[in-house]
C-alpha cells in the first residue's frame, strides 16, 4: 500500500520520469525520424555499439524483448546498412552483429545527443545529485518491487 501521505510527492515524481524521458528522446527521435525509424531502432544500435558481436539471443535477453518483437526492426537495419550479422565462427548457426560504419555515425549522433543532455543537467544539479539520480535509477531499474503491504 502507497502511503497516503506521500500519494502526491509519489505522483509528482511519476510526471517527471515521463517528462524527463520525453526530453532525453526529443533529438534522438526527430534524428530517427528522418530515416523511418523509432526508438526501438535507437535501443537495438546503442546496445549492438556497447557490445559488439553480441549473438541474436544475447541481444533479445539484453532488451528483454520477444524474437518476434526484434525481427523487424533488426531486420530493417541490417537492410539499411547500419547492422551486420555475421554467423559465428565457432557456431555458424548463431548470428553475431556488429555495428556498420554507417551504423555507427549514427548511433554516435544519438548516443552524442543523449550524453550531451545529461552531462548538462549533471552539471546543473551537482556531483552529490548526480549520485543520488543514479541511485535512484539503479534501483528503478533494477525491477523490484517491494509486495504490498496488509496494514
Amino acid at each position: 500500500m502507497v502511503d497516503q501521505k506521500r500519494q502526491d510527492e509519489l505522483r509528482g515524481a511519476i510526471e517527471l520520469i515521463y517528462f524527463a524521458y520525453r526530453g532525453f528522446t526529443d533529438r534522438p527521435d526527430r534524428i530517427l525520424e528522418r530515416r523511418g525509424l523509432g526508438r526501438v531502432h535507437h535501443r537495438i544500435l546503442y546496445f549492438i555499439g556497447r557490445r559488439p558481436d553480441v549473438s541474436v539471443r544475447g541481444l533479445l535477453d539484453l532488451l528483454a524483448v520477444s524474437k518476434q518483437a526484434l525481427n523487424a526492426p533488426l531486420r530493417q537495419l541490417i537492410e539499411m546498412n547500419l547492422v551486420s550479422a555475421v554467423a559465428d565462427p565457432s557456431d555458424r548457426r548463431m548470428k553475431n552483429l556488429r555495428l556498420t560504419a554507417e551504423g555507427q555515425r549514427l548511433e554516435a549522433e544519438l548516443t552524442g545527443a543523449q550524453m550531451r543532455h545529461l552531462q548538462t543537467a549533471f552539471e546543473r544539479a551537482g556531483v552529490d545529485q548526480e549520485a543520488g539520480w543514479r541511485q535512484v535509477m539503479g534501483e528503478l531499474a533494477s525491477g523490484e518491487t517491494p509486495p504490498p503491504s496488509h496494514a
